[in-house]
């Protein structure tokens, strides 16, 4: 899996400077600084997809890439896949980025039969935005004395009719955390996918649902505000935002080490120096004070980096996740 110091590490590397040039290198060709541009991703507002495009779109204007900060589209449905169909339709212009998790384009390919994008062919990575841990928190429905994962095991295996948790989508990595939870302890999990992260939690809160695996930074107000329990992240270490949870591995379970990013991508056939002027941007949006603080609210770390630095993972958690799907034997059809 990736880790979040080997990407920290990367983005301090000559490489990975030389796309923080001036950005007047980029000035040519007559078609920059273009008007405005759209970040478009699949999940509803308030998760951590719409903060990190959020964030980071508001520091995109006043430079050669674009005159005005960017606006963000919500486009939620379909597990994400509509945000990422919208973009590949989109003019290869650098007007139109996605944001989105790997999961749509590292894990998918080997859930759908069909899918309507070759993550490979149809997009060019641009850069990471941030990376993440997911958490699993219960809520209300779930009594008090769970307090960790192997009492939340015990607990779903004596209540077999609530034993269930959401996730912001099937066929994400929350989902098939779950999965590995369940497979591994032997214990039935049952998942209901939800329409990203928020309406899911809010079933929590609500105590119509016992648990939810989701990026952690979204449980983060909820759990110091006592109306859940987040009780396992998914990091090779504690989250320094919520320092008081143990780790999965922690806890007995050294396979559920998951670290994931969020990307910026742009059409297939986006000039390269276009793609250069938008990576040199979003680079230094990510070293914005403002930026970095408004992204650990939600348990966000700033990446940045070169898109080749992003096209390599990509690359790398496809040929990861490939045996991880196989062995939970899961598909868009099943």
């Amino acid at each position: 899996m990736s880790n979040r110091r080997q990407f920290i590490k990367t983005a301090l590397t000559p490489a990975a400077m030389a796309v923080l040039t001036p950005f007047s290198a980029f000035a040519q060709g007559g078609a920059l600084p273009l008007e405005q541009i759209k970040i478009i991703n699949g999940f509803p507002a308030g998760g951590s997809a719409d903060v990190t495009s959020r964030r980071i779109g508001d520091k995109l204007g006043n430079g050669v890439y674009s005159k005005n900060p960017g606006v963000v589209e919500n486009k939620t449905g379909a597990a994400g896949r509509i945000a990422v169909e919208t973009v590949k339709a989109a003019p290869a212009d650098g007007s139109t980025l996605l944001l989105t998790p790997y999961s749509m384009m590292s894990i998918y390919p080997h859930i759908y039969s069909k899918l309507s994008y070759d993550p490979f062919k149809d997009f060019v990575p641009v850069a990471i935005g941030s990376m993440l841990t997911q958490g699993l928190a219960v809520g209300p429905m779930v009594p008090a004395s769970v307090k960790n994962v192997k009492d939340f095991l015990a607990w779903a295996k004596a209540n077999p009719n609530n034993a269930s948790y959401g996730s912001p989508a099937a066929g994400s990595t929350p989902h098939f955390l779950g999965a590995l939870l369940s497979l591994n302890s032997g214990v039935d999990l049952k998942h209901i996918p939800y329409r990203g992260s928020v309406p899911g939690i809010t079933d929590v809160i609500g105590g119509q649902l016992a648990a939810m695996i989701t990026p952690h930074g979204d449980f983060m107000a909820n759990h110091k505000a006592g109306k859940l329990r987040v009780i396992a992240t998914s990091g090779a270490k504690r989250s320094p935002f919520l320092p008081d949870v143990p780790t999965f591995a922690e806890q007995g379970f050294p396979d559920l080490v998951i670290e994931e990013w969020f990307g910026f991508y742009a059409p297939a056939k986006t000039p390269a120096s276009t793609v250069a002027a938008a990576n040199a941007a979003i680079n230094a949006a990510l070293k914005d004070k403002m930026v970095i603080d408004s992204l650990a609210l939600s348990g966000l770390v700033p990446v940045g980096g070169t898109p080749e630095d992003m096209a390599r993972d990509m690359k790398k958690q496809f040929d990861v996740w490939g045996p991880i799907v196989k062995r939970i034997g899961f598909t868009a059809e099943s």
